[in-house]
């Protein structure tokens, strides 16, 4: 099987696991009428590696750790870290009040080169907010990879703060491919 034709299969296999129809508010406060249900495609071990094996490829050749979001980020990016050999940082939406109290568990990120990861970006709020805090502690953040691009302005937003993104999947392919 070609590679562009794995893509496609992995694409639908995404879209069959996880796209669900009804009424859903959005972590943004949007309301929309479909969801894409990450853990439904996370919690999938052969459908994680294959989806992990993808986004590898996406990986600048000077990364130096791999962020994944709390909490659907953590599987894809400790998945991704098995194919790269990549440490992997646990970002938490905000620092833990006990314990060692940070934000990212996994290592230092002081000066490092750290790609996060994120499984489905609506407007972008959540990559914002840990771009900003890993920045504030020294990380250097400037790409985010995710599953899927909703296509509902977090690209957008994202550049404004000088990171790139890179989707395996935008909402419009996603919708091309199924709709055959």
């Amino acid at each position: 099987m070609s590679m562009a034709k794995e893509k496609t299969e992995l694409a639908r296999d995404i879209y069959r696991a996880s796209h669900l129809v009804g009424v859903f508010v959005l972590r943004s406060g949007q309301v929309s009428r479909e969801y894409f249900d990450k853990y439904l495609f996370e919690s999938d071990p052969n459908l994680l590696r294959r989806i992990a094996i993808e986004m590898a490829e996406l990986l600048p050749d000077d990364v130096e750790m791999l962020g994944g979001l709390e909490l659907g980020g953590i599987p894809l990016a400790t998945m991704v870290g098995q194919e790269t050999n990549i440490p992997v940082l646990f970002v938490r939406k905000q620092a833990k009040e006990y314990g060692t109290r940070k934000l990212a568990e996994g290592g230092d990120i002081e000066g490092r080169r750290i790609v996060l990861i994120e499984d489905v970006i609506t407007s972008g709020g959540a990559v914002i907010d840990a771009t900003n805090a890993i920045r504030d502690r020294g990380g250097l953040v400037n790409r985010v990879i995710c599953v899927i691009d909703r296509q509902q302005g977090g690209h957008e937003k994202l550049a404004e703060i000088e990171v790139e993104m890179s989707a395996l999947f935008t909402r419009t392919y996603l919708d091309e491919i199924t709709s055959d």
